[in-house]
This record gives C-alpha cells, structure tokens and sequence, in this order.
C-alpha cells in the first residue's frame, strides 16, 4: 500500500493514519473507520475519515466548523435522491452541473465551507421548488367563484 503524505491546512503539521478511537475515544466503535488525524489533535482539530479497505482519505481534512457545514451539505443533497426526485447517480450529475465541475472534483468531503453553503442552498432551492404544488387553472377558478 502506498504511503499517503497528508499536511494539515490549519496548522501545516503532518496528519497521520490512526484509530476512530483517539478522536471519539470510547465512543468509537470497532467497525469505525479509521482516521488520519492532525499531529497538533486536539489543539488542532482536523481530521478525515479513511476508507477501510485502501486506507485512502475520503476527503480533505477539516476543523469542526467545515466538518459540521460538509454534514450539513451531505443532509440537503441526499434529500434530493432518498425523497425520489431523482436517482443517486442523477443527483451526483445535477450537482456537478450547477457547480460546473468535473465528476471528479464533485465530492462533498474535498469541499470548503463555501461551496457547501452553496451545495445546501442548490438543494434546498431545488428541493422546495419541486415540491411546491401549484393549484391548476380550474382549482383556482372554482376557489374564485361565489
């Protein structure tokens, strides 16, 4: 496996590949995955979720603001696919199409407290309008006469 070299954005230290259980302590479970975790942790609060099999980040590391505003971004966007407007892999090419980026670059977890507020209000604009029922021209009408 290839060795992954990971500088903090925060702090400029090295993050390394560790245990969920030195950020969540006894909280973590053994099926958590693990984390590269900032080597300032706790002074510095940056950190990513790794994938199981590759060990490979699933993102870039954030501080507990961005990570709260990645959640956040991830909760509006799956309400696009999970409440059935769209399929998961038509909800994926909606978003990279709005924010004009390649597939790719379209993934919440490399994404800055910027562009999740822009994800969030995509998908709640998107979300609301589709979701609106307009009354048809004979609804109205009826409601209209005496």
């Amino acid at each position: 496996m290839k060795r992954v070299n990971i500088k903090c954005p925060y702090c400029g230290s090295r993050a390394y590949l560790r245990p969920a259980s030195v950020v969540y302590g006894q909280k973590a479970s053994a099926s958590d995955a693990p984390l590269y975790v900032c080597a300032r942790f706790p002074a510095c609060d940056s950190y990513v979720a790794a994938h199981k099999s590759s060990r490979r980040p699933m993102g870039t590391l954030a501080n507990a603001h961005l990570r709260h505003q990645r959640i956040a971004a991830h909760a509006a966007f799956n309400r696009l696919w999970q409440s059935g407007l769209m399929s998961k892999k038509q909800a994926y090419r909606w978003l990279q199409l709005k924010l004009g980026l390649p597939e790719e670059d379209a993934h919440i977890a490399n994404f800055s407290t910027y562009r999740c507020e822009q994800v969030i209000r995509l998908c709640d604009g998107f979300f609301a309008a589709a979701t609106t029922t307009k009354p048809s021209a004979g609804c109205a009408q009826r409601e209209a006469s005496p």
